[in-house]
């Protein structure tokens, strides 16, 4: 049996284009959390639908156990994590903890592994230990972007889709061995012929990859589109100047750890990247966490960031729901020379 679900309207945004936060769902006093989810998850589900992220308060999470409970309780399919841009710790298949990032570095707009094949439609994102200040996690509709981006940024990147460029092994990102879950050169090999990845060794032993994604995608429930991918936030010139001048020193532009480009190969414009940040800052609502929140994440209707923080801090990601590779499949159309040169 199916509980009702009340789900209030969100607030609107404190600033005049700034996006409406989540709405809140509070949970009853002592509430078991897999039992929770499981009787409300048709509401929820619902909630996630129409708003595209839910922040629920009162079931005291502590544990990444707990995290998996509420996860099994919505009948999520876990999303084992490859391909991953940053080290994080496995708590069990599709259960995590946060990425390693610099706190001092924010972490921009960015759509959950949206560069890979079946990447998950679903985030549940938990906050045990909220940081002493800052670690504010923005949300904007992907939708409400796309509609905001001029008309000739989308057209260039509909008709050319992205590239994302990957060099392993350096001072920053995850290794082959994190990414891939194994260094053994045949099986990543393998893995990125069955997932549309173009893949070379260096002669020193460095993977080199590329990928050409779709930059708007479709959602699966109700066909709307979304500016669903991470352009700018795996772009250099998103880095922190002394960082990506550090880092082009060191490797050259053309062997960054990581980097976006047009599907073409053409380098995307530092201001496009630019327009493209300005736009999801003017439809970011941010949220402040406290202890035992849980916000759900849509992660194709909705992008997520994270601001720089200080202090000790414990966030808990399971991914979930993985959307039909099909969605996320290299775009027909001109792509020119993607392979790694």
């Amino acid at each position: 049996m199916v509980s009702s679900l009340h789900v209030p309207a969100p607030s609107p945004g404190t600033a005049p284009d700034a996006g409406a936060p989540p709405p809140v769902v509070t949970a009853e006093p002592g509430a078991d959390p897999g039992a929770w989810s499981a009787g409300r998850r048709a509401g929820l589900r619902a909630a996630l639908l129409e708003y595209g992220a839910v922040l629920v308060r009162g079931l005291g999470l502590r544990e990444a156990g707990q995290v998996a409970a509420v996860a099994a309780g919505l009948a999520a399919e876990p999303v084992p994590e490859r391909e991953a841009f940053a080290p994080r710790r496995t708590y069990r298949p599709g259960v995590y903890s946060s990425a390693v990032w610099p706190p001092n570095q924010p972490m921009c707009m960015h759509h959950e592994l949206s560069y890979a094949l079946g990447f998950p439609g679903l985030l549940l994102i938990a906050c045990l230990v909220p940081p002493e200040r800052g670690g504010e996690t923005g949300t904007a509709d992907a939708a409400d972007v796309l509609a905001a981006l001029p008309p000739e940024v989308v057209r260039r990147f509909e008709e050319r889709g992205w590239l994302l460029t990957r060099t392993y092994g350096g001072d920053i990102g995850a290794t082959v061995t994190e990414s891939f879950g194994t260094d053994d050169r045949a099986v990543v090999e393998a893995y990125c012929r069955g997932h549309a990845i173009d893949c070379a060794w260096e002669p020193d032993g460095t993977l080199r990859t590329r990928q050409r994604r779709p930059a708007v995608v479709r959602h699966p429930a109700d066909g709307r589109r979304s500016w669903c991918n991470q352009i700018a936030f795996l772009s250099s010139w998103t880095l922190d100047p002394e960082l990506r001048e550090y880092l082009v020193d060191v490797y050259g532009p053309e062997s960054l750890p990581f980097d976006t480009r047009y599907g073409d190969g053409r380098p995307v414009e530092a201001g496009t990247v630019e327009l493209i940040n300005e736009v999801y800052a003017a439809h970011t609502a941010r949220h402040r966490w406290a202890a035992g929140d849980l916000l759900l994440v849509d992660n194709v209707r909705t992008a997520h960031s994270r601001e720089p923080y200080e202090g000790p801090r414990e966030l808990v990601l399971a991914m979930a729901d993985p959307v039909s590779p099909a969605l996320s499949a290299p775009p027909a159309g001109p792509s020119g020379e993607v392979g790694p040169s």
